[in-house]
């Protein structure tokens, strides 16, 4: 699954979803990934800084899965 797909995803369970790339970051942390609502839950809400488009994509597939949430199945 890619980002978009993921993204793709989480909409059609009603969730905000933002990737977002930031050139004037530090290094380690130029990218974001913000998710509300939805299958999370009207007051839930992740957030997660890394350093690739790929490691805020594992993070949210790993949050995902700590709350039983598959976008596999």
């Amino acid at each position: 699954m890619d980002v978009v797909e993921l993204m793709g995803w989480l909409a059609e369970r009603g969730c905000s979803v933002v990737f977002k790339a930031d050139g004037e970051r530090s290094r380690g942390h130029r990218w974001m990934v913000i998710v509300s609502g939805g299958v999370l839950g009207a007051e839930s809400f992740f957030r997660s800084d890394e350093a690739s488009a790929d490691a805020c994509l594992e993070a949210t597939l790993a949050h995902l899965e700590g709350l039983g949430i598959s976008p596999f199945a």
